[in-house]
C-alpha cells in the first residue's frame, strides 16, 4: 500500500495550483462547444474483456454513432479490433500500472493528448488510469468523469485515498442504485454529481433461435465436454472479488453428494496481475474438482457459448453492478444463479421477493458455498419446463431493463452537458 501514499503525493504535486484554472472562464465556452462534435478521452487499464474494458468499447461506439470522436487510452488487448470497428482511435499507454512515477509520466502524456486532440471530456473507467487521467484533466481544465462498476474494498485510510479518485469526477457514473449509495456514503459525493446509468446490452446479436446446433456443438467441443454433461458458465474475470473459489468449494460438495454429469466453465479474463488465478487452481487440485472445471477464457462465439450452457453463475463476494456477460447469458434464455452481491434484486428476480412464476433466477448468500451447492441442486434437479420458463422471463427482463437506447443517450447527455475545450 506504499504506492497508494505515493500516488496521492504525486497527484498533489501535479495538481497544486491548477484547479483554479478549470473554473468560470473555461465553462463559459461549454454551451457552444457542446454542440460541436466532441472528442472524449476514455482511460481504461486494458482492452481484454473485463467490465471496464467492454464498456470502453461500448462508450466508443455510442460516441462515434452519434457523430462524435472517441480516443481510448489503454494498455491494449484483444478488444482492440472491435474498438477499431466502432470507429474509435486507440492510443497505447501503460494505463494498468500502479507505479507512481509512471502515473506521473502518463499524466503529462495525457495532458498533451488532450490539447492536441481538443478533447472536451476525460472519462476514467478504473482507479489505476484514473489518477493520471484526473491529473491531466486538471492540468488542461477539461471536465473529469468516472464510472463505478463495483464496490471497492475500503479497509484502511490508504486504500480509501487510492479509491477516492473515482469519486472526484464532476459527474460520477454508477452502474446501479446500490453502487450509487456506496459512493455517497463512503466518499460524501452529493446526489447531484452521481448519475445512475445501467449497462447497455445489444440484444440484436443475442437471438437464441439464430444459433445453430453446429455452433453449440463446437462450443461444447472447445470446452472438452462429454455428451450429456451440463455446463454451468461462471462469469467474471479471474479475480478474488468475483468469488470463483466459492464455486470450487460448492463443486466439492456436489461431488461429495454423488452428483455427476456437470461442469463449470470459467469464461472470464485472467489479467495475470495477481496471484489469485494460481491460488484458484491450487484449490481446484486440492479439492480434486479438476475434472469438473474448465478455465476457458472468453469464448470466440459468445452466443453459441451461452446456448451451450445450462445456467450462468455470478458468485461475487463484493457488491457489483450486473455484469454484462451475465445479462447476455440471460438474454440468451439462460437462468441466472447469483450471490446477493452480484446483481440487484430488480435484475434477477427471486423468491421470496416474487412468486416462483415470476422468478428469473436463483440467489444465494455471498461466500456461502453450502448455500450455493444447495441452490445448484435445485437448479440441476428442476424440470426442463421450469428452467426454460425461468430463462424466458430472464430474457424479457434484460430486454426491458437493459436493451433500450436510454442508457447510451443518457451517457451522451452527460458528455455534452459538461464538455468544455482544453485550455
Amino acid at each position: 500500500m506504499g504506492e497508494v501514499a505515493d500516488i496521492t503525493t504525486v497527484s498533489r504535486t501535479l495538481l497544486d495550483g491548477r484547479a483554479k484554472f478549470a473554473g468560470a472562464t473555461a465553462t463559459a465556452f461549454a454551451p457552444a462547444f457542446a454542440r460541436l462534435p466532441l472528442t472524449v478521452m476514455i482511460a481504461v487499464p486494458t482492452l481484454e474483456g473485463g467490465a471496464a474494458d467492454e464498456d470502453a468499447v461500448e462508450l466508443a461506439g455510442t460516441l462515434t454513432a452519434a457523430g462524435h470522436r472517441a480516443l481510448v487510452v489503454s494498455s491494449g488487448g484483444r478488444l482492440e479490433g472491435e474498438l477499431a470497428a466502432r470507429g474509435a482511435q486507440f492510443v497505447p499507454l501503460d494505463m494498468a500500472t500502479r507505479n507512481p512515477a509512471i502515473i506521473a509520466h502518463n499524466a503529462i502524456a495525457l495532458a498533451r493528448l488532450i490539447r492536441e486532440r481538443h478533447c472536451g471530456v476525460v472519462h476514467a473507467l478504473a482507479r489505476a488510469p484514473g489518477w493520471s487521467a484526473f491529473a491531466a484533466a486538471r492540468m488542461t481544465g477539461v471536465p473529469f468523469v468516472t464510472t463505478w462498476y463495483a464496490e471497492f474494498r475500503d479497509q484502511n485510510r490508504l486504500k480509501h485515498a487510492y479509491n477516492s479518485v473515482m469519486a472526484r469526477g464532476e459527474q460520477v457514473i454508477a452502474m446501479s442504485d446500490q453502487i450509487a449509495e456506496v459512493i455517497a456514503e463512503r466518499h460524501g459525493v452529493p446526489a447531484d454529481r452521481i448519475v445512475v446509468i445501467p449497462p447497455h446490452v445489444d440484444v440484436t446479436r443475442l437471438e437464441p433461435a439464430e444459433v445453430s446446433a453446429e455452433r453449440i456443438s463446437a462450443a461444447r467441443s472447445a470446452w472438452g465436454l462429454a455428451p450429456g454433461t451440463r455446463a454451468i458458465m461462471v462469469v467474471g474475470g479471474i479475480l478474488r472479488r468475483k468469488g470463483h473459489h466459492v464455486v470450487v468449494r460448492a463443486a466439492r460438495r456436489l461431488k461429495d453428494m454423488g452428483l455427476r454429469d456437470f461442469a463449470f466453465v470459467l469464461t472470464g479474463e485472467d489479467n495475470g496481475h495477481s496471484s489469485y488465478s494460481g491460488e484458484l487452481w491450487d484449490l481446484v487440485m486440492a479439492s480434486k474438482t479438476n475434472d469438473v472445471f474448465r478455465i476457458a477464457g472468453p469464448p470466440a462465439d459468445e452466443p453459441a457459448a451461452y446456448m451451450a450452457c445450462f445456467a450462468a453463475i455470478s458468485a461475487a463476494i463484493q457488491l457489483e453492478s450486473p455484469q454484462r456477460p451475465l445479462l447476455e447469458a440471460m438474454a440468451m434464455g439462460r437462468p441466472a444463479i447469483v450471490s446477493d452481491l452480484a446483481a440487484g434484486s430488480d435484475t434477477v428476480l427471486t423468491p421470496p421477493a416474487v412468486t416462483e412464476d415470476r422468478m428469473t433466477g436463483w440467489r444465494f448468500r455471498s461466500s456461502d458455498d453450502a448455500e450455493l451447492a444447495a441452490t445448484l441442486i435445485r437448479v440441476l434437479s428442476a424440470s426442463e419446463a421450469t428452467r426454460l420458463a425461468v430463462g424466458r422471463r430472464g430474457r424479457e427482463r434484460v430486454k426491458a431493463l437493459f436493451a433500450s437506447q436510454a442508457a447510451p443517450e443518457q451517457m451522451l447527455a452527460v458528455y455534452t452537458e459538461i464538455a468544455r475545450p482544453a485550455r
